[in-house]
């Protein structure tokens, strides 16, 4: 349970004042002219951070006994740690840059100082206007989370339905946004005590009045110019980051490491100030700033295989070299996922068990034509389901390639420990097992894969780690946050579990970008590989191919990659022979996973 605070006129929220206490004294006077008390104000965190003044702002927030929970500065501080644990990825500009202020807070804080940043909560609800609104700093998990406007609407979603609230009010990621999702509020005042990376030096709060109907909100988005140059001043006569003295002053951020791209595209473009409404249960969605309209693949396109929607060339990708031939053990898995690319469930076979015998015709077509593959990708559904699993996995290491399986480690993988072993101490590096985890965190892997689904993982990662397997991992960047934090979480994560694993390489920590096939992506021609400087050789089907079974289907089928096992204009024939035909690139997921996204399933 948290504390409820009601209130029964406007709400004053802002966060991140950042030890700004001139952006801090200039809200305040912002406030008194609408007649807006401390008592009616909010704080989601951070008073503290890169500016000059922690200790001056902690005691004007103290005095006035404005509301407020801890951020992760607060939480750092507090603990004594040594970093603010933004969760900036080892060595980057933010991370450097952050040790600095930090060590600065630190020593400019008190030990009384540091007792009452301990005692903040984390989450406060409020109730406006009938409204139960949800105060957290990063989101409901995880403090130091980024949510951004671009963050994907389920993210924000599960969050809403863990706090059972109707709408939440966050900080952390620095810049100003609403969203109405579902007939439920994201909101995000933006920073105080630094510019939205907008090209200006004023700083931004928001105030949230009742409407004029029950449950129902007026959000005002609010710019402040405030004496941003007595700021920066301060912050260059104490020694600080001149980079973020400047920030103050040229409105720009030093570093978008912590940015997806939607926001890092953005950086520049003055935000203009705005307005929103909010009633609980709106049937229509809504956003501010207003987001671009969602719309479904345009008529006309990924239609012809040869000729875009424009009348182009479509562009085609030659198997080049095959060097990596994926096999598809079944669909069935033990995991139902919400966003599976091929649907597995414990239910869906429409890719049946293929045998040891069926891969092993594949494995002699190889060496009687003297192809060039080098791995064997073994991937499902979960392939440890596959009763012939074990017998598939000899075959392909005894002819002497090398083998990827992929699997989510949990008990379909563990049943097998002890032929594992014996394959590891025979074959050594030859075997790589790739494990599927789709956030660093446990509560998004759960959000994706349902409950109780990250503790066997964990432990099936943690025991090939110790037994001397090559592990790598395979992630997703299903939370909408910029890669190189998501790589930071995932180093974090897996440093605490003993795992040695590089998560900086792109191939020990591959992550997967989001695949929608209703979302709108260009089609690529001919044309497009000069415009995106990319070679066709860099799309994964210039060099590999997967095996199928269909169910009920007499024989294997060849398919240009392992993305697309429904599509028919994908099946290039049994034999891999056939299957070395030109890949017209006629789907969405060519286009924004494979040359947009730069991804590849194999190494």
């Amino acid at each position: 349970m948290t504390d409820l605070l009601r209130f029964n006129g406007p709400v004053l929220v802002f966060g991140g004042v950042y030890s700004n206490l001139q952006a801090l004294e200039d809200l305040l006077v912002a406030a008194r002219a609408r007649g807006i008390g401390p008592s009616q104000m909010v704080s989601t965190g951070d008073i503290i951070a890169y500016g000059a003044d922690a200790s001056a702002c902690i005691e004007r927030i103290r005095e006035l006994g404005v509301a407020a929970i801890a951020g992760n500065c607060e939480e750092q501080l507090a603990l004594e740690a040594a970093d603010c644990g933004c969760g900036y990825a080892p060595g980057s500009a933010c991370d450097v840059l952050s040790r600095n202020w930090f060590d600065h807070a630190s020593a400019h804080t008190s030990a009384d100082q540091r007792r009452w940043m301990e005692g903040l909560p984390k989450q406060l609800d409020i109730a406006i206007n009938g409204l139960k609104l949800t105060i957290v700093h990063g989101s409901v998990g995880e403090v130091n989370r980024f949510v951004f406007a671009s963050t994907p609407e389920r993210v924000k979603l599960h969050d809403l339905d863990a706090c059972g609230s109707d709408g939440i009010i966050a900080g952390h990621s620095g810049l100003p946004f609403t969203q109405v999702i579902g007939g439920r509020l994201w909101h995000n005042s933006g920073a105080l005590g630094l510019p939205a990376n907008d090209g200006t030096a004023r700083v931004w709060y928001s105030v949230l009045s009742p409407g004029a109907a029950p449950r129902s909100l007026t959000i005002e988005h609010c710019a402040l110019d405030y004496d941003h140059a007595g700021a920066a001043r301060a912050m260059r006569d104490a020694h600080l980051p001149e980079e973020y003295a400047q920030a103050l002053q040229d409105g720009l951020w030093p570093s978008c490491d912590s940015l997806p791209a939607e926001e890092a595209k953005a950086a520049g473009n003055a935000i203009r100030p705005g307005n929103l409404g909010f009633r609980a249960g709106a049937l229509e969605d809504a956003a501010w700033p207003r987001l671009e309209e969602k719309l479904g693949v345009a008529a006309g396109k990924f239609t012809d295989p040869h000729v875009t929607a424009t009348g182009e060339r479509r562009a085609l990708v030659a198997l080049e070299k095959l060097e990596t031939l994926w096999i598809n053990t079944g669909t069935l898995c033990n995991l139902s996922c919400v966003s599976c690319y091929i649907e597995s469930t414990p239910r869906n076979d429409r890719l049946a068990y293929i045998t040891a015998e069926e891969v092993r015709l594949y494995l002699d077509e190889i060496a009687a034509d003297n192809l060039p593959v080098k791995t064997i990708g073994i991937t499902g559904g979960e392939p440890f389901m596959n009763p012939h699993i074990a017998e598939i996995m000899e075959d392909v290491l005894a002819r002497g390639f090398d083998l990827m399986m992929l699997t989510n480690a949990m008990r379909p993988m563990q049943r097998f420990r002890k032929r594992l072993l014996d394959l590891q101490a025979r074959y050594g590096s030859q075997l790589t097992m790739r494990v599927s985890l789709d956030h660093y965190s446990r509560d998004l892997h759960e959000m994706e894969r349902g409950p109780k689904a990250w503790v066997p993982a964990i432990e099936g990662i943690r025991w090939l780690a110790e037994n001397g397997f090559t592990l790598h991992i395979a992630g997703r960047q299903l939370s909408g946050e910029a890669e190189p934090i998501v790589r930071a979480g995932y180093g974090r994560m897996l440093s605490e579990l003993g795992v040695k694993l590089d998560p900086q390489d792109p191939v020990e920590l591959v992550l997967f970008p989001e695949m929608d096939e209703r979302a709108d992506v260009p089609e690529i021609t001919e044309s497009c590989w000069g415009i995106l400087g990319k070679s066709p050789s860099d799309v994964m089907c210039a060099s590999s191919r997967m095996v199928v079974k269909r169910k009920g289907a007499d024989a294997p089928a060849v398919l240009a990659c392992t993305l697309l096992a429904y599509d028919e204009q994908f099946e290039l024939g049994r034999t891999l022979k056939e299957a070395s035909r030109p890949v017209p690139l006629n789907h969405p997921h060519c286009a924004k996973f494979c040359v947009l996204g730069g991804a590849a399933c194999s190494r």
